[in-house]
């Protein structure tokens, strides 16, 4: 029997993977641990009365890289090798369906219920998909 699945099944069952990909693969790694720690508080809302006292000199908060070189490597290391995992459970053939059953189970764990529905990001699609408008009702 054949199932007629609909453009909006389809965008619905892609924006659940796309949730919790992004929380499984990018918000549970390393970031956590760059996350947590005191935040500066500020009077006028924008940082701009903020800085960073250094043996060198001040450093304007606003100014302030917060991810050195080094952090920012092992993040992306982390999240290339989550989301390696996730799509290879996804969808190796050779993954069983008892395997990736358990894996969805765990990744089902964390889902972000109070997160923001996803959005095609316009500027991702590229000049020509948004200039053609194929998308705008997605």
């Amino acid at each position: 029997m054949k199932r007629d699945v609909s453009q909006k099944m389809i965008t619905e069952s892609l924006k659940n993977t796309a949730l919790m990909m992004t929380v499984s693969c990018v918000r549970n790694t390393i970031i956590e641990d760059y996350h947590a720690g005191i935040v500066p508080q500020s009077k006028t809302g924008d940082y701009s009365d903020v800085k960073v006292v250094t043996p060198f000199g001040e450093i304007p908060w606003n100014e302030l890289s917060r991810i050195n070189d080094r952090e920012m490597k092992k993040f992306n290391v982390d999240v290339v090798d989550r989301i390696y995992t996730y799509l290879e459970f996804l969808l190796n053939p050779h993954i069983t369906d008892d395997e990736k059953e358990e894996f969805m189970k765990f990744c089902r764990y964390t889902f972000p219920d109070k997160w923001d529905e996803p959005k095609l990001n316009v500027n991702f699609i590229g000049k020509e998909n948004r200039e053609n408008g194929k998308f705008n009702d997605w």
